[in-house]
Order: C-alpha cells, then sequence, then structure tokens
C-alpha cells in the first residue's frame, strides 16, 4: 500500500485502521473479529493504527496492542491519545458506558489536559497496549480544555517526543479552526481532522491544511463518511450526518454526487475517501471497521481508480467545496 511521509522520520500508510470499534462502539465485538479485523489490515497493507484511552474505556488500547505486538515494532505506525484519564468506579460498574460504547461503567473518564495528567495518560496507554513506544499522541478533543491543552498538555507531549518516548506529536479534533491554532502555538508534527474535511464539508481547506503545508504539519483525515452519510453508493433515507439524521437538503446533494460518480464509473464512498487524499497535505485516511468484510472494502476503495473529470464535474456544479489538488 502507499505510503506518505512526514518529518521525524514517519511513513503512514494512505490507509489507516481506527480502532473504535474494538472498544464496542455502539454494540460488542467479538475477540475474533478484533483478530479479523487487525489480520485483515495487516494483510491488505495498512500500517497505520490508531486508538485512545476513550474508544471502550481502555478496552480497545488494549485489543490493539495484544494484536499489534505479535508483529515487527518497526513495520507499523501506531497512535493514541490523551486528555481523558481512566479511574476506577466499581459503584457504577453494573451499569453501561453512556458515551457509545458496550462496556461497563469502570473505569470512568476524567478529563485531564495537564502535564501531570498527560504523563500518566501516556504510561498507562503503554501499560494497556503491552508496547513498548508510541509513534505518535494526539491531544484528544481539546475543545473545552483549550487554553491549558494547547500550554500545558502540548508542552508536556513535545516532553515525551524530545525524549524519544514518542516521535510526533498533536492533536485530534472535530473541528478545524482550533487545530490551526495549535500550529500557531506550538511546534506540533501531525493533526488528525475529524469530519471537516470531506465531500460535504470543506472547513478545513479556508486555514488549516494552507497552514499545515505552510508550517511542514502533517494532516490525518478522519470520518470521511461524515458518520456514515457518504459510506454507501446512495444514501439511506435515514442516514446519520455527523451522528444526528441527515437533513433531506442533504440526502438532496448526496444522491446528486452519486449520480455523477455513477456517471464516471465511481461509487460515493471511494470518491469520499480519494477527494481528501487528493489534498497534499493529507498523509492519511483514517478509517473505522469491524471484521475481515469491513477493513478490505474499505481498502478496496482507497484503491479506486478515479478519473480526474469526476473533480471537475463536481466542482463545476457546485456539488463540493471546491477540487483540493
Amino acid at each position: 500500500m502507499q505510503t506518505r511521509a512526514m518529518r521525524r522520520g514517519l511513513e503512514l500508510t494512505l490507509l489507516g485502521l481506527g480502532a473504535a470499534q474494538l472498544g464496542n462502539l455502539y454494540r460488542v465485538t467479538t475477540e475474533q473479529e478484533v483478530v479479523d479485523t487487525v489480520d485483515a489490515a495487516w494483510d491488505c497493507g495498512i500500517r497505520y493504527f490508531d486508538t485512545a484511552p476513550h474508544y471502550g474505556v481502555g478496552l480497545s488500547e488494549r485489543r490493539l496492542g495484544e494484536q499489534l505486538r505479535r508483529r515487527p515494532r518497526d513495520e507499523y505506525v501506531v497512535s493514541t491519545k490523551v486528555g481523558r484519564l481512566l479511574e476506577p468506579s466499581p459503584g457504577t460498574a453494573h451499569e453501561r458506558d453512556a458515551q457509545g460504547f458496550d462496556v461497563p461503567a469502570d473505569p470512568v473518564r476524567r478529563w485531564d489536559f495537564t502535564r501531570d495528567g498527560v504523563l500518566r495518560s501516556v504510561e498507562e496507554s503503554l501499560e494497556r497496549t503491552g508496547l513498548d513506544r508510541f509513534d505518535i499522541v494526539y491531544l484528544h478533543d481539546p475543545d473545552d480544555h483549550f487554553d491549558v491543552a494547547s500550554t500545558e498538555g502540548i508542552g508536556a507531549l513535545i516532553e515525551l517526543r524530545e525524549q524519544g518516548v514518542v516521535s510526533a506529536v498533536g492533536a485530534g479534533m472535530n473541528h478545524a479552526a482550533p487545530l490551526a491554532e495549535l500550529i500557531r502555538r506550538a511546534d506540533v508534527d501531525i493533526l488528525m481532522c475529524a469530519g471537516r474535511f470531506t465531500l460535504l464539508d470543506g472547513e478545513a481547506l479556508d486555514e488549516l491544511l494552507p497552514l499545515a503545508l505552510e508550517r511542514d504539519v502533517a494532516i490525518v483525515a478522519a470520518a470521511v463518511y461524515n458518520s456514515g452519510l457518504l459510506s454507501t453508493p446512495r444514501p439511506a433515507p435515514d442516514a446519520m450526518f455527523d451522528y444526528l439524521p441527515a437533513p433531506p437538503a442533504l440526502l438532496a446533494r448526496v444522491n446528486a454526487i452519486a449520480d455523477r460518480c455513477e456517471a464516471h464509473g465511481v461509487t460515493v464512498p471511494e470518491a469520499a475517501i480519494a477527494y481528501v487524499a487528493r489534498h497534499p497535505a493529507i498523509v492519511s485516511v483514517v478509517l473505522g471497521a469491524r471484521g475481515r468484510g469491513q477493513v478490505t472494502q474499505n481498502a478496496a476503495r482507497a484503491a479506486a481508480s478515479i478519473p480526474d473529470d469526476l473533480w471537475r464535474d463536481l466542482a463545476e456544479t457546485g456539488l463540493i467545496p471546491k477540487d483540493p489538488a
């Protein structure tokens, strides 16, 4: 699989595996599905894997680490995140997690972007995964804690980078503007932008991506299907957009995009991946998956050949923000 280089000597595969599903996102992922997911990703040539303590309150990290430990450490890149510490909560162990994961509500998350919190989070993530190091560590969703995250939090990650504990540092967020502001404030290497650079959302094109190119900051694109609306050749009437029901006008727009894609022999999901991958700031597109079938489907979509005429067609009809290439 194609790789793209970033500074600090890292190369990421164009397609990365997001491991939220390994943490029982929305429903239980069986142990066999975990094995099949990571095996299929490896077989498809995927060598970038992303996880976080948030995903299943540590379950994703434990499961991904178990699968990666039996593979040559220098042959893959792995990232995790900081900002949510996991603390025991036996009093809520009989409840289910309220943040989208089918796991007991023990442990529970506590926001912490302080230096001590970041250092503790990385140490605990290393213990959960059983890995000797992380290649990339992101501040995770620091929206409501941006002042401390963009000073003390990123400062702690930079310390770890200087000590060789991690290779590259940055942040992952669902908004482009604060990611751009972080580039201005700190010496970050890589940022994960979720849902703000897609066929339907060009927010990152205005400021974040040009600034990233100027400052040599790599961008990982996540949530390129916008919560499922772009994940099928035609959207279902009840399709979701950014975790909410898609409004009729947006459904009509996606159907119009599908019309143009079909005229060029392309599916909407194939176009959704290729559209963001065309931008020179993008080093990887991370897609979540559960089981071998979803992984191989994503890999096939990422490998699809897309004619340049499609982008001109979509841009001329105003169906995409603009051609990013």
